[in-house]
């Protein structure tokens, strides 16, 4: 019992984490590691997307890409998997190089043939992950929202998923969350009548078991591993967790129109914050 009340002082966790079992405990204090999703071949965005990767394209003063980087640093993040595609690949090396200049301690990447879905692409940071928990954000998703609080509510969470939600107009778009007393019961994806308005965002948290989730998915009628069954697979297990933002989130990707609000949305939260036209800030 000393020992574990001295690594409870060591990592100033609550005195509460000494008495879990010991998977759940070693859940708690692993590092988390974080996965941008780059991939797809863009052609929402064509023809603006016909000789780049649309996570290259800016987005106000910086590449789309930057946003989910930026966010992960500011959750605590500091080693980070790209996963990508296509013709425009080596572009993110040169533009991102080791990571270093977000605060990053390094930067991996790694390569997806073709298109196999979102949770085929996450299936690709498996041996980067090494067991530990993951953040994952798709590359073309803004958010307003400072992600640290959900990321350490995940971390106290110890195992599982955790997903992020957002009320939006449009729900039919989106995978869409059932929630009935506080869980989250089904997520269904783009449904033409939806139950409910809180869309499952591009953010997605998860232990290191989701490897073995994926590996026991089949493919969709659109032949792609879908995240959506990936998510439901924790809600069978009663593992997955949610919580549901406060400011405005915005999937870039999706449309003109919908990359044109991202523009205007980053433009606006440079000019609160302060830090308008700058270069990403080195943390130490």
């Amino acid at each position: 019992m000393a020992v574990l009340a001295s690594l409870a002082a060591l990592f100033r966790l609550p005195g509460a984490v000494a008495q879990l079992d010991p998977e759940r405990r070693r859940d708690i204090l692993r590092p988390m590691k974080g996965v941008v999703l780059a991939g797809g071949l863009g052609t929402r965005l064509l023809p603006l997307t016909k000789i780049t990767n649309k996570h290259l394209l800016p987005v106000y003063d910086r590449p789309m890409v930057y946003y989910p980087i930026e966010k992960l640093v500011q959750a605590g993040v500091r080693e980070i998997m790209l996963v990508t595609g296509g013709n425009a690949a080596g572009d993110f090396l040169r533009l991102l190089e080791n990571g270093r200049g977000f605060g990053l301690k390094r930067i991996h990447y790694t390569y997806q043939e073709g298109a196999g879905g979102i949770a085929a692409a996450l299936a690709l940071a498996e041996d980067f992950v090494e067991g530990d928990r993951l953040v994952a954000i798709l590359g073309d998703n803004l958010f307003e929202d400072n992600l640290a609080p959900y990321v350490r509510r995940f971390e106290r969470q110890g195992g599982g998923a955790r997903i992020l939600l957002k009320e939006v107009d449009d729900p039919q778009r989106f995978g869409v969350a059932l929630v009935k007393a506080g869980k989250v019961v089904r997520v269904v994806e783009k449904p033409k009548r939806p139950r409910s308005r809180l869309a499952v965002t591009g953010c997605y948290m998860y232990d290191a078991r989701v490897f073995d989730v994926i590996r026991r998915l089949r493919p969709s009628r659109r032949g792609e591993l879908e995240i959506t069954d990936v998510n439901n697979a924790y809600i069978r297990q009663g593992k997955l967790a949610y919580d549901v933002l406060k400011g405005w989130w915005q999937d870039a990707g999706s449309s003109f129109e919908a990359y044109a609000r991202a523009g205007a949305l980053a433009r606006a939260m440079r000019f609160r914050s302060g830090v308008a036209r700058t270069a990403p800030k080195v943390i130490s």
